[in-house]
């Protein structure tokens, strides 16, 4: 798949400095409470999910979850937050999203990127 993903995110561990390679995020749609999954994947050497999916997304309440618990016991790390699960709102369905993590093991942080 060649163009970018309507949404799209960026890990970084501030515990290291460096990118989140390997963390496996899922994308789900919220509607009435149940969630229902859109893309899958896992981010890249430079901790990146770009091209994941190319569908139009609708207008609507969707949630990026991160497996964060697992991606940092492979490193044979604790960390407070098992996953981390980001909501936000599409309003504009022609926008693009990118929804950045700024990680450690025991706080995260977000904002709406471009």
């Amino acid at each position: 798949m060649s163009a970018k993903s309507p949404v799209t995110t960026h890990i970084l561990d501030l515990g290291t400095g460096r990118p989140a390679a390997g963390v496996a995020v899922t994308l789900n749609k919220v509607l009435g409470g149940q969630a229902t999954r859109i893309a899958e994947g896992t981010t890249d050497d430079d901790g990146r999910i770009m091209n994941w999916f190319d569908a139009p997304l609708d207008a609507g309440h969707y949630r990026l979850t991160f497996a964060t618990g697992s991606w940092y016991q492979a490193r044979g790390l604790d960390t407070f937050f098992p996953e981390v699960s980001l909501d936000f709102h599409v309003a504009d369905t022609n926008a693009h999203y990118h929804v950045p993590l700024l990680l450690n093991q025991w706080g995260y942080s977000t904002y709406r990127g471009s």
